[in-house]
């Protein structure tokens, strides 16, 4: 019988990897997004407005296929998590930074950060034990990010570091509450019952802030903003969420390390970004140690 299993359990991990690895995709284009979105819409009204709009979607589609729109009394605290952590702080934290200075290609790679938090609260609140070859791989990775960080403002941590870290630890939250609720529960309808439950509030914010700023509608800001609404607030969620399910949380998460590269790819095509040699250093640094996470089994 674990002669059998242990490949079973191999191909389980591996596909939860690739359906990871598509979520990560999706997510890659949230900060240029976010960019764009700026352009012609107050950074508030990016953070809150989108899901606002996610909800609204998700409402839809778990009324058309006849789902529960409200999961189970025992569940809210869950839910409360991953509202807090990925409808509400990441697009807060992460819009902020943006709007404070931040580069993409350098919020990307302090972002990197993300696999390591992620990891740590797996093994907090989802019972999950990496071997010791993941963790020296991880941390790895996060000193690479911390080394790069330091290096680029004088050995200086700044506000938008900071805002950026709050980003990192709220989705790490978010991404391990959703992970776990769907190892029972369809991942599209984890974070649309995250939505959902966040409406009563992200309408209201969202429908203020529109009324008290300023809107310019241009076509990049459309974009950018429809982009974080329907795809990195929601679509996005339905293979990530189902990737960390079926791989673990933990080793699953791991496949963020190769957000950075594909960030720094849409910051040079859609923004013109230029960055330096210790940026693409830093982003195949945490590319390698994704590689040696992959190879650590949970």
């Amino acid at each position: 019988m674990d002669g059998v299993a242990l490949p079973r359990a191999e191909g389980r991990a591996r596909q939860g990897t690739a359906l990871a690895f598509l979520g990560v995709l999706a997510f890659s284009g949230s900060l240029p997004a976010t960019v764009y979105a700026m352009q012609g819409v107050n950074p508030w009204l990016v953070a809150i407005g989108r899901a606002a709009v996610a909800g609204a979607v998700a409402l839809v589609c778990l009324k058309a296929t006849k789902n529960q729109l409200i999961p189970p009394k025992h569940e809210w605290p869950a839910y409360a998590l991953i509202s807090l952590g990925v409808v509400f702080g990441f697009p807060v934290f992460s819009g902020l930074a943006l709007a404070m200075g931040a580069s993409t290609s350098h919020s990307a790679v302090v972002i990197a950060l993300l696999p390591a938090a992620t990891a740590v609260f797996a093994v907090l609140k989802a019972a999950e034990r990496p071997r010791p070859l993941f963790w020296v791989a991880c941390a790895a990775g996060a000193i690479a990010i911390t080394a790069f960080t330091l290096t680029q403002h004088q050995a200086k941590v700044t506000w938008p570091d900071l805002l950026l870290v709050g980003a990192v630890i709220s989705a790490a939250i978010g991404y391990t509450e959703g992970g776990r609720l769907s190892r029972e529960t369809p991942g599209w309808q984890v974070i649309s019952r995250a939505l959902v439950f966040s409406l009563p509030l992200t309408v209201p914010i969202a429908t203020a802030i529109a009324l008290a700023t300023p809107v310019n509608p241009t076509p990049q800001a459309i974009a950018g903003f429809a982009y974080v609404s329907l795809i990195s607030m929601f679509l996005g969620f339905f293979p990530w969420y189902a990737g960390l399910a079926k791989g673990g949380i933990a080793r699953a998460g791991q496949t963020q390390l190769t957000q950075p590269l594909l960030n720094l790819l849409w910051a040079w095509v859609l923004l013109g970004e230029r960055f330096g040699p210790a940026t693409v250093v830093a982003a195949l640094a945490v590319l390698v140690c994704v590689a040696i996470t992959q190879r650590a089994r949970t």
